[in-house]
């Protein structure tokens, strides 16, 4: 898919099904073309007209299905390798045909075996004059940029190309980890929503559900005597998955005295989600050098470092709905050579296309499904990415039946695609999300757990059936939407949604001040802040880039565009629909990675390819190199808020570029 034209939707879905762009009826394989639709073509066999000579449709490579018939040894395309057969001493030196066989050469013709030169002498490259060739070098050599000409350097060297493959992903796991681990244990005390998540998940561990804590129980819990908890359920409002990864810190720790006990967890999986964010890029843009870009920008953000140095939920929200973002950009590929392949069958078996196949095993599906549902199991806004990317696969499935010429694609993708995909994700993902409920279910002591067991509360009739702890679950689930799609209390850095993408009201989810001469301060007063801004460069950038990326959707309908779109808008529109609910702008973590897939969108296409002129791409990586150095400088201008350092009260407010990041 890499390869196919930037900005021509017909050939990016041509390559991904298979068809050869240059016969919009044709499947390609290995030796040519071969017609998806209308009569079969005249094929080039041998005299006894045997159509099935060649048929390999049960033991051929999937990438080879649709290969086109091999031509008759005796007619005039057809190479001849032999050099001592007699048809070889019939070409005459100076003829057309006459293949130059020394392999050192200048003249030789010499052809990649894939190549459509390697199966037609009438594609042959015309020979070239000594002076053509130093012309052509020429050009070459004048075509390349700087960074060209470094990276031939440097992969000229032993283990080169695994070195520029490796060494920038590498070096950004480790600013990830030091940007994440670094003094993790501070501060020394629950932070914002830690007095809740944290908890939970200390009594999750201990109890398999919920508890809840006396007043006061936060001093107890920071002086390091976490053991204070009733035996009480406690009603939570998140389901329970995200708390059970943070209890992994509890586990690795030896308990909950350590405050990096708390965090460790959520960190690690903020330096996962920087590994799997280059892992996507690089499979969407194949370039190593913006697979490192797109996870710099991730590990050096404010939002994502400070998500990922506190213990809430929405990192782990965040990584699971990556993972699943990943894994149908993975079943776009799977499902369109599966396409190729049932049509190349049908035709050999000269039965009908007209209605497309059902294609049952997809696993990148179902591996989206779990995580998606897994993202649902920490958070319900999990869903979205659920919803949103399932109809991206359906939109995806009948474009692609579309352009392979199946007649009735729209009603093949509803009718027969469709019901099938929703088997393969949303039964996987709901038994995900039930299966992070483990420690509800087999205990009694939950919110809710014993309701069904009053013969009050059991359901009667027709459901009478259904298992207490069904019922009672179900109850409970009841009561957590109603409380998730009314709550509306008010605080002092709830943030419209309308507003996140201006990052006009950042959360502050921790400050402490102190006098001059008091926790070591050295001025009249010192501060330490803990304040969700972004990186201001990277995010305004990244809104701008996404912006861009709508315009170019409706221009040119490339597929990399509509598929990044999809994950932001799964991320962010759904909060559009509770404007009046209590929000906040820490949430916009869940799809921040779409904005940087975005921003090095832009990039990508600033530094250009081999074989562009070079003056714009030189321009361009000058412009990329220069927005990476302020990007760095920026993020190490707001550690410190990001990071609860204590520092002049003064040099915290250098930070607030806007009034109301305050």
């Amino acid at each position: 898919m890499t390869n196919s034209r930037d900005g021509d939707f017909d050939a990016i879905l041509a390559e991904a099904t298979g068809r050869n762009p240059d016969d919009p009826g044709a499947i390609a394989g290995p030796h040519g073309a071969r017609p998806v639709q209308g009569a079969r073509d005249e094929r080039n066999h041998n005299n006894n007209g045997d159509d099935d000579d060649h048929d390999h449709d049960h033991d051929h490579d999937i990438d080879g299905a649709a290969a086109a018939e091999h031509a008759d040894p005796g007619s005039p395309d057809a190479h001849n390798t032999d050099p001592n057969s007699r048809d070889a001493r019939r070409v005459q030196p100076g003829s057309p045909d006459a293949h130059n066989t020394d392999p050192n050469s200048r003249d030789a013709h010499q052809v990649h075996p894939d190549s459509r030169d390697a199966h037609d002498w009438r594609f042959a490259t015309p020979r070239r004059s000594d002076d053509e060739h130093d012309d052509a070098d020429s050009r070459r050599r004048n075509s390349l940029t700087g960074l060209d000409r470094l990276h031939d350097r440097i992969a000229a060297l032993p283990y080169g190309e695994r070195i520029l493959r490796w060494i920038g992903p590498i070096l950004v796991v480790f600013v990830a980890a030091g940007t994440r681990l670094w003094n993790l244990g501070s501060p020394h005390s629950l932070v914002f929503d830690e007095t809740f998540y944290v908890k939970d998940a200390y009594t999750l561990l201990k109890n398999g559900y919920e508890s809840s804590w006396p007043a006061q129980a936060n001093d107890s819990f920071n002086a390091g005597h976490p053991n204070v908890w009733n035996t009480d359920p406690s009603f939570v409002v998140h389901p329970p998955l995200g708390k059970w990864i943070i209890s992994l810190g509890f586990t690795a720790f030896g308990g909950a005295e350590d405050p990096a006990s708390w965090r460790i967890a959520t960190a690690v999986v903020g330096i996962l989600a920087v590994i799997l964010l280059m892992a996507i890029a690089w499979y969407l843009f194949r370039s190593p050098l913006v697979a490192t870009i797109a996870g710099l920008l991730m590990a050096i953000d404010g939002n994502a470092i400070v998500m990922s140095r506190v213990a809430l939920l929405d990192n782990s929200v965040m990584f699971f709905a990556l993972l699943g973002f990943g894994a149908v950009l993975l079943d776009r590929q799977w499902s369109s050579v599966r396409l190729a392949v049932w049509i190349a069958r049908r035709q050999d078996a000269r039965r009908s296309i007209d209605w497309g196949p059902a294609l049952w095993w997809r696993p990148w599906l179902i591996a989206a499904g779990v995580a998606f549902g897994a993202a649902s199991a920490v958070k319900w806004n999990g869903i979205y990415f659920l919803a949103a990317l399932a109809i991206y696969t359906l939109v995806v499935d009948a474009v692609a039946r579309k352009h392979a010429g199946i007649p009735f694609w729209i009603s093949s993708t509803i009718f027969k695609q469709g019901p099938v995909s929703f088997l393969l994700t949303v039964p996987v993902a709901l038994a995900t999300y039930l299966v992070s409920w483990t420690g509800w279910f087999a205990t009694k002591g939950g919110y809710d757990r014993t309701w069904a067991d009053n013969p009050v509360n059991a359901w009667k009739g027709a459901f009478a059936w259904v298992p207490h702890s069904l019922q009672s679950f179900i109850k409970f689930e009841q009561e957590v939407y109603n409380y998730n799609i009314h709550e509306q209390s008010p605080h002092p850095y709830a943030a419209n949604p309308l507003t996140w993408l201006f990052m006009i009201r950042p959360t502050s989810m921790y400050f402490q001040g102190s006098n001059y001469g008091t926790n070591g301060c050295g001025v009249s007063f010192c501060g330490e802040s803990i304040t969700g801004i972004a990186n201001p460069l990277i995010w305004y950038a990244g809104v701008a880039a996404a912006l861009y990326l709508v315009y170019r959707l409706v221009r040119f309908r490339e597929w990399r565009v509509g598929l990044i779109l999809a994950g932001l808008a799964a991320g962010y529109l759904p909060w559009l629909l509770y404007l009046g609910r209590t929000v906040y702008q820490f949430y916009t973590i869940a799809f921040e990675p779409y904005l940087i897939l975005a921003l090095v969108f832009v990039i990508s296409q600033l530094l250009g390819a081999r074989g562009d002129p070079p003056y714009p791409r030189e321009r361009g990586a000058r412009l990329v190199a220069v927005f990476l150095a302020l990007a760095v400088v920026i993020s190490v201008f707001f550690w410190p808020l990001w990071t609860g350092m204590q520092v002049d009260f003064n040099f915290i407010r250098l930070h607030y570029w806007i009034d109301s990041w305050r």
